[in-house]
């Protein structure tokens, strides 16, 4: 599958930097011969990958071009190909670190042959109920996930994303067992192929039980990318008619949605590569431009153009309306949360 991102290729400098990383804050898997000629990768000498990984790179350098449109680069096959077998190695290590979790790690990750098993089993464990069993959900959910390729390829892509871009996160296994905003966003996709099938009470009980058990309300009917970082994402809500892009962040407790009683398409539009900040509402159908950034707290009600950054209460552009503050890099993938905004305001806490 084919997918497209708005990013530039790295610099060899960038690159480099991944080969001196801790192994579970890197992209690859080192090679059976680093592992042991070397000291940093946090393996015991008796665990052995069960494969080597190539390095890569896969965002490298977050820089926007000048124009209102981002190059893109070539697709991310193989990474995500090699997704899976690199999580099943993160789980095999995590157990010689703490036998304890063995059983958990098995019946979650090790037992399963593929992705989209362990995938359907552990959402199905999660959003079980006393009336809704996990085999129930378990058999809908790996229905969905194996005949859209799609969606599994989106599955990864938010895999990877969340481990490049969230440094509380340990490696890719410890994201698909522990960080809700991510299975949120995966158990809302499968939720929407329902919707999108007219199975809509079906889609809308999924909804209902990622509410509630993650804190999470995404509308099934909203329309999500690929590339997803959704960190922390308590108390995070998603509009019916929204779309949000592909490479996109957003911190907890933000909000997606409508003015009122307006019907229709109500809902707001998130371009690629954008960061939301934490507490933020974005109000109505405007749109928020390509690689732009929301400071935390904003109230947004009118469109943000491409690559500016707007905060406040109502929000206002950095730079003023006339002159804008144009960022130059991807502000979902850097994470970059303050540049900017500080020149902008004088006032001290």
């Amino acid at each position: 599958m084919l997918r497209k991102h708005s990013l530039l290729r790295s610099t060899p400098k960038q690159v480099s930097l991944f080969f001196v990383s801790h192994f579970h804050s890197t992209l690859f898997t080192p090679s059976p011969k680093q592992v042991f000629q070397t000291h940093w990768w946090g393996y015991p000498k008796s665990f052995k990958p069960s494969f080597t990984f190539t390095p890569f790179c896969r965002h490298s350098v977050s820089t926007l071009h000048s124009g209102s449109s981002v190059e893109q680069i070539e697709d991310d096959e193989v990474i995500e190909r090699d997704v899976w077998m690199k999580m099943k190695d993160e789980a095999r290590f995590d157990v010689t670190v703490e036998p304890i979790l063995s059983s958990y790690y098995n019946t979650s990750i090790l037992s399963h042959k593929s992705l989209e098993t362990a995938l359907a089993n552990h959402l199905a464990v999660k959003l079980s109920s006393a009336s809704l069993p996990s085999s129930t959900l378990s058999d809908l959910f790996l229905t969905v996930l194996e005949t859209d390729e799609a969606m599994m390829g989106a599955v990864k892509s938010d895999l990877v994303a969340v481990k490049e871009r969230d440094p509380a996160c340990l490696s890719h296994v410890h994201c698909f067992l522990n960080f809700k905003g991510f299975l949120a966003c995966q158990a809302h996709r499968v939720a929407h192929k329902l919707w999108l099938q007219r199975r809509k009470v079906l889609a809308v009980m999924i909804q209902n039980r990622v509410s509630e058990v993650f804190a999470v309300d995404i509308h099934p009917g909203a329309k999500i990318g690929s590339g997803i970082l959704l960190d922390h994402a308590t108390g995070i809500v998603v509009g019916e008619t929204a779309v949000i892009g592909n490479n996109v962040s957003i911190l907890h407790s933000v909000t997606l949605g409508g003015t009122g009683k307006v019907s229709g398409d109500r809902h707001p539009k998130i371009g690629d590569g954008v960061l939301i900040g934490a507490g933020t509402c974005i109000l109505g159908n405007i749109r928020v431009g390509e690689g732009a950034k929301i400071g935390a707290g904003s109230v947004v009600i009118k469109d943000v153009p491409p690559r500016t950054t707007v905060v406040g209460n109502p929000a206002k552009l950095v730079g003023g309306k006339n002159n804008p503050v144009k960022l130059d890099k991807i502000p979902s993938l850097t994470m970059d949360h303050t540049s900017h905004i500080s020149d902008f305001y004088d006032y001290c806490v």
